[in-house]
């Protein structure tokens, strides 16, 4: 919603303060499809040049993430907090051979099957799973076990980060894709350099156009969703560190409630749950 508000603020400020000084639209009207054609079109084609496909994929759901905001909400903090309880509580009270099963079979596992949407999440349930494997395998030095989980964590913020990156070169790129179009019609106008002054005029307005659409594009529009992707993808990233501080709390033998308050610590504060909020979600787990 904010995004969208946002846009319209300055489509209603640039525009209609262009108007308030007399501005007259007719030149940017005619030459904006073939100017947008050479700056968007030259845009898109740099990004398909210079990301894979996977980024190309990826850019998509970025674009959700720009409108609705990061995926996690605060009712999924909870859930997470919830499951870590769980899982830990069960090996710390009924051993390694009580957890297998659930870590081993996610998709089969009582526990996850309560709580959907991380179960959807494969990077969650395997990154979940797959440290308490390793725990089970008697790797229980909590140094190592989070140098490790650390590692995971940096490749996987990397790769989510592309998306935004390949935005931000794109705004980055604009201005200079806008004096191309731009050239282009001062090519055109030195072309038609025998026609009378009015029509010359025209035509180097029409050429102008490129510049203010490379830049306007570049840091009112497509810098400023770079922006707000990169911003919604560094807020997600902080849930996965929440399963670290939990796991990584429990090997250094706290109990269970103790280990999932240190992780609800490290939940952003607007999605954070309050000691009783948590308290009553895992107690109803445990039901």
């Amino acid at each position: 919603m904010f995004p969208i508000i946002g846009f319209l603020v300055i489509l209603g400020m640039v525009f209609g303060g262009f108007m308030l000084a007399g501005g007259h639209f007719e030149v940017i009207l005619k030459a904006l499809p073939f100017e947008m054609m050479m700056i968007g079109g030259a845009a898109v084609g740099a990004i398909i040049i210079s990301n894979d496909i996977n980024t190309l994929k990826a850019l998509g759901g970025g674009f959700g993430k720009v409108m609705g905001g990061p995926k996690w909400k605060k009712q999924d903090y909870q859930d997470l907090l919830s499951l870590l309880f769980q899982l830990t509580k069960l090996m710390k009270s009924k051993g390694v051979v009580a957890l297998e099963p659930h870590i081993e079979k996610p998709d089969e596992s009582a526990i996850f099957q309560k709580y959907p949407k991380l179960l959807k999440d494969h990077h969650v349930t395997y990154f979940i799973c797959d440290t308490l494997r390793m725990m089970t395998m008697n790797l229980d030095d909590p140094h190592q076990v989070e140098d490790t989980m650390e590692k995971q964590l940096e490749k996987h913020h990397h790769e989510a980060m592309r998306p935004a990156q390949a935005l931000q070169n794109t705004a980055d790129a604009l201005p200079a894709l806008g004096i191309v179009a731009a050239v282009l019609g001062i090519v055109k106008t030195m072309g038609a350099i025998n026609e009378p002054p009015e029509v010359l005029g025209l035509m180097i307005g029409k050429a102008l156009v490129g510049t203010f659409l490379g830049v306007f594009l570049a840091y009112c529009m497509v810098g400023p969703i770079a922006q707000r992707m990169a911003a919604a993808i560094e807020e997600e990233s902080q849930f996965y560190k929440i399963i670290r501080d939990v796991l990584v709390a429990h090997l250094h033998g706290n109990a269970a409630q103790v280990s999932v308050e240190i992780g609800r610590g490290s939940i952003p504060s607007a999605m954070q749950p309050s000691f009783s909020q948590l308290e009553e979600a895992l107690a109803s787990a445990e039901a």
